[in-house]
């Protein structure tokens, strides 16, 4: 069975408003299980699915066995739980009820959910009721604090003397790479980089190693390779200094320069209640971990968020929220200059479909944004933006979102190229402006949604484009 996560769940006095197709569909951990999902969306399949108004979705689902699936969906968190043996989550099952659900077919509601559902949901939110509750401060309790601060004291000392030894030993192979010339990096293979990568490991600096199995690529990225070998080793040269020298850096840069190196950071942050519109949801493997990426606009407070959760090979990670929806919760920034990770804490009211993007601007008010943002965090691929009133147009062998009042433009990352997200947006487009979100950096703009011109009221459909 699959387990839940996710939010607070709160029962709500008005019936939840049903997401959209796009939004439903965001939610599946891979293309082959939005496939399976969108096969199980009708109402065939289906008995006994109904829905309440605190935002849970349930029904049985027939299949190959004499028993049918038990699925339940509790919107507010997301949260789902089946009783198929799938491993991946949410799996087609839940798919399957969401986009029953979202189509209005064949779901009763609002309605009393039987026992196996009410049993779950039940269970969620009494686990939901005693995580709010403040933590023991008495002792032993969740509350106490570390046993021995000292000794976690010893080992952070320890560690970092580690990540030194490490930052020192890497500084001497950069140093003797360029030394013999760029071009012994094409010749020595990527043996080479994995060794030094393994020893980075040893130091216990696992952000480095990863930069240092990046720079391993270029030697076989194409044509101009060493050029962006060399930017990347000062880049990797930089992070070397500073560590070395992090006692003089200013606080904010110093934290961000350990989360650069691979110490893991709390988010301590003042919390920040806010309605935050769930801008994009994507996934990128990195070696045995999935990171999934999930950005957030908050409709108050105009800040731009972003949470990662992590998976294991082969299994998607478990935070999951439909992108075009609004949430009403609270999240806890990490620390560091620049950075904009943070944790969901509690929401208050179940999700929302909503329509209005957030404000954008021009393509050189997101470049000069990303330019702001590299004086705070020099090693940052990218930074969030979103672009108003840009229609995409061809540029040579590539793409680029012009504006439709100016005379400035941004191409498209190579990333985004071989993306169907690339074509979604030209039909939405059609010639005319749109606004979308993406994220600025050195190798260009990435989409990740758009909408096209609001109507009268000012909503318009939140299009996935990633």
């Amino acid at each position: 069975m699959l387990l839940s996560h996710g939010g607070e769940p709160l029962r709500t006095a008005a019936p939840v408003v049903r997401w959209t197709v796009e939004q439903v569909l965001a939610l599946a951990p891979d293309e082959s299980s939005r496939k399976a999902g969108g096969r199980l969306g009708s109402a065939g399949p289906w008995s006994g699915a109904g829905c309440d108004g605190s935002g849970a979705v349930w029904g049985l689902c027939k299949g190959s066995g004499s028993k049918p699936y038990q699925t339940v969906v509790d919107t507010t968190g997301p949260a789902y739980t089946c009783s198929c043996p799938s491993r991946k989550f949410p799996c087609k099952h839940a798919l399957g009820l969401l986009l029953l659900w979202a189509s209005d077919e064949a779901v009763r509601g609002p309605a009393e959910a039987p026992d196996w559902a009410g049993k779950w949901l039940d269970s969620r939110r009494r686990q939901a009721a005693q995580q709010a509750e403040p933590a023991g401060g008495g002792a032993g309790g969740a509350g106490a604090g570390p046993a021995d601060p000292a000794a976690a004291r010893r080992r952070a000392e320890r560690r970092a003397e580690r990540i030194t030894g490490g930052a020192q030993e890497l500084e001497q192979r950069l140093t003797d790479l360029l030394r013999g010339g760029l071009a012994a990096a094409d010749q020595s293979g990527y043996g080479w980089w994995e060794e030094t990568a393994a020893r980075m490991v040893d130091a216990q600096a696992s952000g480095l190693a990863v930069r240092v199995r990046e720079l391993g690529t270029i030697p076989a990225s194409g044509p101009g390779w060493p050029v962006r070998l060399l930017e990347e080793c000062a880049l990797l040269h930089l992070l070397d200094t500073a560590w070395l020298g992090i006692d003089r850096l200013p606080e904010p840069l110093a934290a961000t320069v350990r989360t650069r190196v691979g110490l893991t950071a709390s988010a301590d942050g003042p919390p920040v209640r806010d309605h935050w519109l769930v801008l994009a949801q994507y996934d990128t493997p990195d070696g045995k971990i999935v990171t999934r990426r999930i950005w957030l606009y908050g409709r108050d407070s105009g800040r731009t968020a972003l949470l990662l959760s992590f998976g294991a090979a082969g299994r998607s990670p478990g935070q999951a929220l439909p992108v075009g929806v609004t949430i009403d919760a609270e999240l806890t920034p990490y620390r560091g200059a620049g950075q904009l990770r943070a944790e969901l804490g509690g929401q208050f009211g179940a999700p929302v479909p909503t329509g209005a993007p957030p404000p954008g601007s021009t393509a050189t008010a997101a470049v000069a944004a990303y330019g702001h943002a590299l004086r705070d965090d020099p090693w940052l691929e990218s930074w969030p933006v979103t672009l108003r009133e840009v229609v995409p147009v061809p540029s040579g062998e590539g793409w680029q979102l012009a504006d439709a009042a100016g005379d400035t433009a941004l191409p498209l990352a190579p990333s985004a190229l071989s993306r169907p997200g690339l074509w979604k947006l030209v039909a939405l487009s059609g010639g005319a402006p749109v606004t979308v979100s993406g994220e600025c950096g050195h190798r260009g703009f990435d989409p990740l949604a758009a909408w096209a011109d609001s109507s009268d009221d000012g909503t318009a459909e939140t299009v996935p484009l990633i």
